[in-house]
């Protein structure tokens, strides 16, 4: 009888080794392949990084830095800004090597925002449209030069005349204030402000007053003892004076950047005591 010898199994310990060794030889993969991803992507985040940069440009404008894109520059062609971009114009640079460009900086952002919107548009009350026809004449925006003007000339035909408010006795309208001013609108908002106080003032007494579209008339004016105007309620106490509303017609107008011209009738001695103001911007 032959017998034929067994193969020695494994043992356990070589087993492991080997289920060790694979094991070793897969995270040594996976590694390399996050690592290859990694660099893949970081070369993909700084494209995107450069030519995120290369878009913008700093422009430093009379001393104003304004950030931007080159697009919103070069919307308009042959223009300053569209020249500068395109190396058409030489511009100077600043100490921190930004394009320097010696103009108004303030005026610019009215500039830009044309740029950006493709139409002017100007915060309420703005009066500086020969300054800023200027500009658009510097950065060849003809777009630009012609809205100021045809902005400037609608203001021109605006009718400015002289609008005034009237404080005075339903009994008697020699007795009272006038307030005279070239800007209708300033006029409306004093006349809310006069009102506003008076009421306040009256403490639950509105029907002490009427209201029209330039006159306020108290039910009652008499003069103290001292000269001194107010207006009496039915108790026969004197409640608002017209020298308080006089005060907060001066505040107001003051505040909204009026000057008082003169008064119109100045033979009482001061302002205080006379019967008309003429504020003017």
């Amino acid at each position: 009888m032959v017998v034929f010898p067994f193969e020695k199994s494994q043992s356990q310990e070589e087993q492991a080794e080997i289920a060790l060794s694979k094991m070793e030889r897969k995270l040594n993969r996976r590694e390399k392949e996050k690592e290859y991803e990694g660099k893949h992507n970081s070369l993909e985040d700084a494209d995107q990084g450069k030519n995120c940069k290369s878009t913008l440009m700093t422009l430093n404008v009379g001393g104003y830095l304004y950030i931007t894109q080159k697009q919103t520059l070069t919307k308009y062609p042959d223009t300053f800004l569209e020249g500068i971009v395109n190396g058409k114009i030489l511009c100077p640079f600043d100490a921190d090597g930004h394009y320097f460009i010696d103009r108004d900086g303030l005026l610019f952002r009215h500039v830009l925002n044309f740029l950006r919107n493709g139409e002017l548009l100007l915060p309420e009350g703005f009066r500086e449209n020969q300054l800023l026809a200027q500009e658009a004449e510097f950065f060849q925006l003809k777009g630009l030069a012609e809205e100021v003007k045809s902005r400037w000339e609608k203001e021109q035909l605006t009718p400015r005349e002289t609008t005034f408010l009237e404080i005075t006795d339903n009994h008697d309208r020699s007795q009272g204030l006038r307030i005279f001013c070239n800007a209708p609108d300033f006029i409306s908002k004093i006349k809310s402000r006069i009102v506003l106080v008076s009421k306040s003032r009256l403490d639950g007494f509105p029907e002490e007053f009427s209201i029209s579209s330039n006159i306020i008339q108290f039910k009652y004016f008499i003069k103290s003892e001292n000269g001194t105007r107010l207006v009496l309620k039915e108790d026969n106490t004197f409640v608002c004076t017209l020298e308080t509303l006089k005060f907060e017609a001066i505040m107001m107008a003051l505040k909204c950047g009026f000057r008082l011209l003169t008064s119109l009738d100045c033979s009482k001695g001061s302002i205080v005591h006379s019967d008309a103001l003429h504020f003017i911007k």
